[in-house]
């Protein structure tokens, strides 16, 4: 005889106890890589077909700021210094 299948109950979490992961170094690392990013569509914004900035500067630009900076902005996180318990004792 088969057994009857228990349903797993759904948890929610709740949003409003959590704080956002991102702290102020991670908003101007964001910031620095939209700079990036914006610098290297105006390079190639320069008319010339020829010229250096529109071929090889901007390309490595918007590699560097979407592949590089963006996703380190996004997964930067401080160490914490965890105190000894000989520090707290004292």
């Amino acid at each position: 005889m088969a057994r009857p299948v228990k349903k797993k109950s759904s948890r929610r979490r709740r949003m409003g106890d959590r704080t956002l992961p991102l702290t102020k170094v991670n908003y101007i690392l964001l910031l620095v890589g939209v700079g990036i990013i914006i610098i290297g569509y105006l390079f190639m914004l320069e008319g010339s077909v020829d010229g250096a900035m529109p071929i090889v500067i901007a390309p490595i630009l918007l590699v560097i700021g979407y592949c590089v900076i963006i996703p380190v902005a996004l997964l930067y996180r401080q160490r914490v210094e965890m105190k000894s318990k000989s520090d707290t004792t004292a």
